[in-house]
């Protein structure tokens, strides 16, 4: 679904395990790494659509996560100039989302890229909570920094989560 002013409305999901990590998935058949995310369609609200897109893309449930929260109001990025279909009707110029912080209440082995006609990953790890923010394709920069920054403070106490620079490197 396209708004008015041409941004398609969205959601993201961080998915956390018990240390704090989060799901880092990469895009089938690309270097491209990211969080879960999908479009929300016109008669869903957006945590609705969350829930199908965490089935669709992670093969999850909702009995299978808890929400620990979302963020306040739409969170928008534009798309690069050589990325907008400018054939298409309604002309989507970017993104709106609402992201979503969940925890996996399952094991890791309950998550499945293939559970739906199209899956979008081939590959996923834990990675941790900040390193996103190093690796995301650079027009998605301030929205996952604005989302990672307002969902950190819900994230378990016991985590001891801290924004730091990383002193590993993974293998892509």
């Amino acid at each position: 679904m396209i708004d008015t002013d041409g941004y398609r409305m969205n959601v993201g999901i961080v998915l956390t395990n018990w240390v704090g990590q989060v799901l880092w998935a990469r895009r089938i058949g690309q270097k491209a790494w990211q969080f879960p995310q999908g479009g929300i369609k016109a008669y869903e609200t957006p945590k609705r659509a969350m829930f199908r897109e965490l089935h669709e893309e992670l093969g999850l449930s909702t009995g299978q996560v808890q929400i620990l929260g979302a963020t306040h109001g739409w969170l928008r990025y534009r798309l690069p100039h050589h990325l907008i279909r400018h054939y298409q009707k309604p002309l989507c110029i970017g993104q709106k989302q609402v992201w979503y912080l969940l925890r996996l209440l399952s094991q890791d082995k309950s998550i499945s890229l293939d559970s739906s006609e199209l899956p979008e990953f081939d590959e996923w790890l834990w990675v941790d909570y900040w390193y996103p923010l190093a690796k995301v394709v650079y027009f998605k920069k301030q929205v996952y920094k604005h989302a990672l920054n307002e969902l950190q403070p819900l994230v378990s106490h016991n985590q001891n989560i801290k924004k730091r620079k990383l002193t590993y490197k993974l293998p892509f």
